[in-house]
């Protein structure tokens, strides 16, 4: 019973998400209204003041109060934001300060007119783009909005009204709203006030009641508002449901909304898509169920005209501003295309425009194929289909200004008229008729039949269809005229020849047909196959990268070699700032990139955002947070309207951001790493020192103490044994500031060697001379080579090395100690051998660790010693090239072992020099 109460933990999270992504994010309220009039903003500068009143902070960004004195009185004691003046053409406009109310942050900010667009120069080109960006600054928002001014409803309200309204927002501004306040009267009372004034100026107010607010049109507009008011209404009572099923301990399970299924709106090269489009979203948001656009692009329409792919390119743009997710297709089949689309994302139901009769003659003329409802309804019969009527009046759709790509996915341009590859087909005739003519006499007809075909093909495979369609229509009258009796006639001697023509011509229309369609494939499967090959190299590529210097120059290098043009990633600092180029290239922008990093939202071409500037500007958000911004002036513009370029270049992006992020935490592992081990050394370090330094500091303190007390005749016993315990202090000393020296050294690249030649003899009789106070009474024996030659070593060094060895053999070993020498092709080998138990066990098949830093043979011991001068022995004989090992030796005892390289020595007379 408990399993069934607990409440699911991944779901739990993405709620805690959803709700401190909300409380961060500004609130936004719409007075909404079937009109002009109805008093929306009265209601919303009511409410202000009575938010005023009780104290709240409010400010006034922009209020249109179109000449009415009732909604002017209620700005008294607000607190108004200047407007920003903008040159336009000659003229100064007054427009909202975005940066202004962001700076000054207010808890209420009133900004009216939500659909309102922008003077050209702004940052954002409508202002419920402004919104959004008050919304994200945390800034809760108020604002008012005509149900004409919904991007869906464009077509249906210029149907009903015959006037077309160019400012719109898209639903899902409306949908997000966290408060939808409908302000209402009825449309006699808005007459009314119309008549009385209220509205507009007297002369504005008498054309308005001719045209748009006819009773007819407020009673309809009336009905949409309060409609998509319930729909909104609909949605808070659904999302709270939602929550109240899936609250903690409620035992209950989400109760499901049973739905028809996704929509998928196919969008298509006539008039009338951006109706279907708006009828879609419309659609989806009754149904509240999720929603696709798809272009299905066929050989054919691949010839479309610029301007038709213009209006494409901006319907598949307004879809996704309305929501939808937009794709692509490429095939010769439209309505396979989009049955198995609707297959692949699981639509129900598929919105189509309605096919426009012929006009004139033309609907005479036999249909040229099966209207596509009907092919859908043939090749998924399970499916919804609905019909969208045009619209007799709506808001024409800018076109894209970006010019340079087709709309299919590929870089295709549109082809212009391949004079040469006609030219190369009616060579191929003429050459295919010169030798064939020797050949008359000597191959049937059939024969000669089969060169001419095989010429089509040969065209048709290397100029396409029309040039194919050509030559066969060239190679029919060339075998009709000089090889079908009668000769150089096209006349007929046979009827059965007219059925042989025939054939030559379908066979070769029918082969440049079917070449066109396999080029045109082949042509999309090479686009495909080359953003899929971009993608991979670039994830294998990345994958290996490891430091973001790495990253940045893989990443701009796939950018450029996918869209061409100039590219760059910008990536963060230390504090968290994006770093721009120091040499920036033309058209490039520091603060827009700034401000696509800060807002994590892509800003500057192609964009509604400053969508003037020549470069896109794309954050690199990566999954814990952003990691800088991609930065694209693409070769053809135009590839970012298209839907799956602009999926390619976040796909890219993406990528780049993820391998950034992973390269940020391998440095920020690699640092605690080293964090670690010097926390290691240091502990080591002040135990070492606290016990070994301490221990003789103890002892000269209480040999000084004792000197006050003592018989004259013990001060010299007291002074041996106090100079006793400096010789060991200041043995400990020597080994930290050696072990320091030789650190640092290796650090900067080398530790500075003192080479010279050397005899070995010298040098471990001076080393044992060094350690005798160390040694004390213990036997030292030398067992040298008695040949040994000059070596060339760091003298000093070296000594230090044996030094160590004879001391360690001191502490660890017992008597008696021998220290060996002898010369190797190519080394010299020293040892220092002790007769004591040999290496502790623990470090059998490990003896290298005795090398390390602060590391002891026995890890709790009595003897003095911080585990450095094994340590300084390896720096040492590493520096000159050696190695040293250790091992116990075969009759006992521990024998330590130092090859060193050596070469010839030279002659006496050079090695005096």
């Amino acid at each position: 019973m408990n399993d069934v109460l607990r409440p699911d933990p991944d779901a739990l999270l993405a709620q805690l998400r959803s709700d401190e992504a909300r409380a961060q994010r500004g609130k936004l309220r719409i007075y909404f209204g079937a009109s002009a009039g109805v008093g929306k903003t009265w209601a919303m500068l009511s409410a202000a003041q009575r938010e005023r009143a009780a104290g709240g902070d409010v400010l006034i960004g922009v209020v249109e109060t179109h000449g009415r004195s009732e909604t002017a009185a209620l700005l008294a004691g607000l607190e108004a934001l200047p407007q920003r003046e903008i040159a336009y053409r000659g003229r100064t406009l007054a427009e909202f300060d975005l940066d202004a109310a962001l700076a000054r942050k207010p808890a209420v900010l009133l900004v009216d007119e939500l659909a309102h667009t922008n003077a050209p120069g702004s940052r954002h080109a409508k202002r419920w783009q402004d919104v959004q960006e008050l919304l994200s600054a945390g800034i809760e928002v108020w604002s008012a909005l005509n149900v004409q001014h919904l991007e869906s409803l464009n077509g249906t309200v210029g149907a009903i009204t015959g006037v077309r309204v160019h400012e719109t927002v898209p639903d899902t501004v409306l949908d997000e709203a966290d408060e939808v306040v409908l302000v209402d009267v009825t449309p006699d009372e808005l007459t009314a006030r119309l008549a009385a004034g209220k509205v507009y100026l007297p002369q504005q107010a008498e054309r308005a009641a001719q045209n748009f607010f006819r009773k007819g049109n407020l009673i309809a507009l009336r009905e949409i508002a309060l409609r998509r008011t319930a729909e909104h209404v609909e949605d808070d009572v659904r999302g709270w449901r939602v929550e109240q099923s899936g609250a903690v301990g409620s035992g209950r399970d989400l109760q499901a909304w049973n739905t028809s299924g996704a929509i998928l709106a196919c969008v298509g090269p006539h008039e009338g898509a951006a109706q279907t489009v708006r009828t879609a979203a419309r659609l989806a948001g009754q149904l509240n169920v999720r929603w696709h656009a798809a272009y299905v692009e066929t050989p054919r329409l691949q010839r479309l005209a610029a301007t038709e792919r213009d209006r494409i390119l901006a319907v598949l743009k307004l879809a996704e501003e309305l929501g939808a997710a937009t794709a692509v297709l490429t095939g010769s089949d439209v309505a396979e295309q989009l049955a198995e689309q609707a297959r692949r994302l699981n639509c129900a139901t598929l919105v189509l425009g309605r096919s426009q009769p012929e006009a004139g003659w033309r609907r005479w003329w036999p249909a040229k194929a099966v209207p596509l409802a009907r092919a859908l309804a043939l090749r998924a019969p399970a499916l919804d289909i609905m019909e969208v009527a045009p619209a007799e009046s709506s808001r024409r759709l800018s076109r894209a200004p970006l010019q340079g790509a087709s709309i299919d996915s590929d870089d295709h341009e549109k082809a212009p008229i391949h004079w040469p590859g006609y030219a190369w087909a009616t060579a191929t005739s003429v050459a295919l008729t010169l030798v064939c003519t020797p050949l008359a006499n000597v191959l049937e007809l059939s024969n000669i039949v089969m060169l001419f075909l095989l010429g089509v093909v040969g065209v048709a495979m290397r100029f396409g269809r029309g040039p194919s369609a050509l030559a066969a229509l060239l190679n029919v009258a060339a075998f009709d005229y000089f090889f079908v009796p009668p000769r150089l006639s096209f006349a007929v001697s046979d009827v059965q020849y007219v059925l042989t023509f025939a054939i030559m011509l379908g066979v070769g229309l029918l082969v440049g047909q079917l070449t066109a369609g396999l080029r045109f494939a082949a042509g999309v499967s090479t686009s495909r196959e080359r953003r899929a090959r971009s993608l991979f190299e670039l994830t294998r590529e990345l994958s290996a990268a490891l430091e973001s210097s790495q990253v940045v120059a893989l990443g701009t290098a796939a950018v450029r070699g996918h869209f061409g043009g100039d590219a760059l990633v910008l990536v963060t600092d230390a504090a968290d700032q994006l770093v721009m180029p120091a040499d920036a290239p033309d058209g490039f922008d520091a603060q827009v990139a700034d401000w696509a990093f800060r807002h994590g939202q892509s800003a500057g071409l192609a964009t509604a955002t400053l969508a003037a500037q020549p470069w896109h500007y794309v954050p690199l958000r990566a999954p814990m947070r952003v990691r800088g911004v991609l930065a694209l002036s693409p070769a053809q513009p135009r590839w970012l309207l298209i839907p799956e370029q602009a999926q390619q270049l976040d796909t890219l992006a993406r990528q780049i951001a993820i391998a950034l992020e992973r390269v940020h935490y391998v440095e920020v592992a690699q640092q605690a790493v080293v964090e670690m081990e010097s926390e290691r050394l240091r502990n080591a370090l002040l135990g070492a020192i606290s016990h070994d330094v301490r221990t003789p500091l103890t002892a000269l303190i209480a040999l000084a103490e004792s000197l006050q007390t003592l018989p004259p005749e013990a001060h010299a016993e007291a002074g041996r044994a106090i100079v006793a315990q400096a010789h060991e202090l200041h043995a400990l000393v020597s080994n930290l500031l050696d072990m320091a020296r030789l650190e640092s050294g290796i650090a900067g690249g080398a530790v500075n060697l003192r080479r010279d030649w050397q005899s070995v003899e010298e040098v471990v009789g001076s080393a044992i001379r060094a350690a005798r106070t160390s040694l004390g009474g213990t036997v030292v024996q030398t067992a040298l080579d008695p040949e040994l030659p000059l070596v060339e070593f760091d003298a000093v060094l070296i000594e230090r090395v044996l030094v160590n060895l004879l001391e360690n053999a001191t502490k660890y070993g017992a008597p008696p100690i021998v220290v060996g020498a002898r010369a190797e092709p190519g080394a010299l080998v020293l040892t220092v051998r002790d007769h004591g138990p040999g290496l502790p066990a623990a470090l059998l098949g490990h003896e290298q660790k005795l090398f390390d830093k602060f590391t002891r043979g026995e890890a709790e011991s009595a003897t003095p010693g911080v585990g450095l001068g094994l340590a300084i022995c390896k720096a040492v004989v590493s520096a000159h090239g050696g190695e040293i090992a250790a091992e116990n030796a075969r009759d006992g005892g521990a024998e330590f072992t130092v090859t060193l390289p050596r070469r010839e020595p030279p002659e006496p007379a050079e090695a005096q020099l």
